[in-house]
This record gives C-alpha cells, sequence and structure tokens, in this order.
C-alpha cells in the first residue's frame, strides 16, 4: 500500500548489489517502486548515472549507504543529485545514514576540516536536505546551508537490549572513554541502570613535537617580547594506569558508542572488563564499518555479542564473525521520508530527545 501522496521518486545511489538493501526495506516500507537508474564504473574507475525515468516536478530521494569504497560513494552521491537537478526535480533530499568523513570534522594540525567540504560539495550539487543518523559530532549540521535531520538509532538498540538481553537489569552501561560518557549515560538513565567509565586507554597517537607549529623557537629572543610577557608553555599529557570507574563485578557489561571501526579499543575495553568480573560483555554502536580485520578480532576477543544497525552494509562481515547481530532501522528511515514528502512535522521523530542525546 502506498503511504505517500504522488510526485514521490527514490532512487538508491550505489552501484554494489549489498549497498541497495537499506533502498529497497525502505521503498517497501512506503509502498513505492525504487526508482530507475543505472549507476556504474566505467572501464577506467569514472563514476557514470544515467536516469531512466521522468524526475520533472518530483521529490527526488536519494538514498546512499556507505561501502568499501567511500571516495565512490561520494561521487555516486554527487552525480546522482546533480542529473536530478538538472532534470528539474522540485526537491533533492539526501537520505545518507552514516555520513562519510564524519571523523574529521575537527581541524587537526595541518589539516583540514573534510566534512565541512563534503557538506559544501553535496549542497553545491543540488541537495535541498539532508537525511543522516548519529553524526559523530552533532555540531556538523552547521557545515550544510540546508536543512538537516539528524535522526537517532538509540531507540531501536534499547529495545533490543530490553527484548534479546533476558538479565538486562543486571547489565551496566560502559562508556570506553570519557569522551563517550554523555552516550553511556543517556542509555543508563532510559534502561534505569548503572553506569562505569574506563578511563586511561591508549590516546591518539599525535605528539605536539612533531609540529613545527607547537615548537618552541630554537633561539630565545628577548628583544621583541618583553620577560614578563612570555607565553606559559602548557604542560605535558601523560597517559594514567587503566581504571574503570563504576563497578562491573558480577555484571553483565554493556559498552555504547556510535561507531564501530577499528575494534582494538573495543577489545582492550573488554579485557579490562573481563578483569574487573564483567560475566558477559556486549557492544553496541549506530554504524558498523567494521573495517580490516576486525570481525576476526571480534571472533577472538572477549566480546560476547556485537549490535549494530544497518546504516552500513555488512554482510560480509557477519559470515566471519557469528558474534556481529544487526539491527533494521529502516522504519525511521521511512518515516522520515514519509513526512518530508507529505509536508508533516518531523518532530514526533525526535521524541524524548535531549541535546546530549
Amino acid at each position: 500500500m502506498n503511504h505517500t501522496k504522488g510526485g514521490l521518486v527514490i532512487f538508491t545511489a550505489n552501484s554494489h548489489p549489498s549497498s541497495r538493501e537499506l533502498g529497497k526495506r525502505i521503498a517497501e516500507r512506503l509502498g513505492v517502486e525504487l526508482g530507475k537508474v543505472q549507476v556504474y564504473q566505467e572501464a577506467n574507475r569514472e563514476t557514470r548515472v544515467q536516469i531512466q525515468e521522468s524526475v520533472r516536478g518530483k521529490d527526488v530521494f536519494v538514498i546512499q549507504t556507505v561501502s568499501k569504497d567511500v571516495n565512490t560513494t561520494i561521487m555516486e552521491m554527487l552525480i546522482m543529485v546533480y542529473a536530478c537537478r538538472t532534470s528539474c526535480a522540485r526537491s533533492i533530499t539526501g537520505v545518507l545514514p552514516y555520513f562519510p568523513y564524519s571523523k574529521q570534522c575537527k581541524m587537526r594540525k595541518r589539516g583540514s576540516i573534510v566534512s565541512k567540504l563534503i557538506a559544501s560539495m553535496m549542497c553545491k550539487a543540488g541537495l535541498t536536505h539532508l537525511i543522516t543518523m548519529d553524526l559523530h559530532q552533532k555540531e556538523i549540521q552547521g557545515f550544510f546551508n540546508i536543512p538537516v535531520d539528524n535522526l537517532r538509532a538509540s531507540p531501536f538498540l534499547l529495545q533490543y537490549i530490553q527484548e534479546e538481553i533476558p538479565d538486562y537489569r543486571n547489565a551496566v552501561i560502559v562508556a570506553k572513554s570519557p569522551a563517550s560518557a554523555k552516550r553511556a549515560q543517556s542509555f543508563a538513565e532510559r534502561l534505569r541502570l548503572g553506569i562505569a567509565v574506563i578511563h586511561g586507554e591508549a590516546q591518539d597517537a599525535e605528539s605536539d613535537q612533531v609540529d613545527g607549529r607547537h615548537s618552541p623557537p630554537t633561539v630565545k629572543t628577548t628583544g621583541a617580547i618583553h620577560p614578563s610577557m612570555e607565553i606559559p608553555l602548557l604542560i605535558p599529557k601523560e597517559k594514567p594506569p587503566i581504571t574503570v570507574v563504576g563497578d562491573v563485578g558480577g555484571r553483565i557489561a554493556i559498552i555504547v558508542d556510535d561507531i564501530i571501526d577499528d575494534v582494538d579499543s573495543f577489545v582492550a575495553a573488554a579485557e579490562t572488563l573481563k578483569e574487573r568480573g564483567a560475566y558477559k560483555i556486549f557492544v553496541m554502536a549506530t554504524h558498523g564499518l567494521l573495517s580490516s580485520e576486525a570481525p576476526r578480532f571480534i571472533e577472538e576477543s572477549a566480546i560476547d555479542e556485537v549490535v549494530v544497525t544497518n546504516t552500513i552494509p555488512h554482510e560480509l562481515q557477519k559470515l566471519q564473525c557469528p558474534k556481529i547481530k544487526t539491527v533494521d532501522i529502516s522504519m525511521i528511515l521511512s518515516e522520515a521520508i514519509r513526512r518530508i514528502h507529505n509536508g508533516e512535522s518531523m518532530s514526533y521523530l525526535f521524541r524524548n530527545i535531549g541535546v546530549d542525546d
């Protein structure tokens, strides 16, 4: 049954079959057929997009999930959006459940804020609205000059905990670093559980000593600056020993985060929790990138189960590691598309969501 008004077209911008699965689920929930489009790579690795139906005066929604080749994913999205724009679509909404390059949203020494670049490219291509989920930093919304709806996957993960973990009342929500403590606190308050924070894990390997901007001058000059006006140096950080703030002995430990990519920190956290007496360890996150040897490391670790949503296709990783479980979030994405197309309020999808969620 069609749950939308007329004039809606949904495209999937992925040339890889496994990445189109989410688009099919969303289309089925909305009761519409996916739009006809060809997306493929030329022999010289150029991306080509051919839209095979009229989009003139219609609301177009382009669904794009991040494949292993993230740069190709971005180009597919940009070219399809631009093709819809030049075909006189009334509006073009991008549906990117995982926003690529979201970790590069802060200035790092002589680097760049790549998230801002990607946002500018999408707006320039012709995007008029963006639907995404659990941005790595909510401030990324400010990089766009178009409306951005940053949906949350936490209701689906909370439901999984309540329905699939029989003794979840004996659990404790764990933040693997102080940086993820707010997310852990949000889960703990909604489940009426305790919280624990792991402090002292390995920090970033970046060293200020190798960056000339942070280095003192080789020769101390006192002629230009008065001695009383010397700039004080910041005391260097010293990594403390690993400690767990909170009681996890005899409890189920549930580690929560937004992205699981390099699993080394999760494996180390699981070992620490096991040493402190946790008898079962779950890891829950919205985006399961699970790059490189992540499935093998998870399988060989103390982690009992890794739960992620289907914002990113990971069927191959699930075959390599049966500990990986998937939560479907196509329901909230399809409802967001329906509301935007029908001109309805989006506030229903953000009920009970606070600033820190």
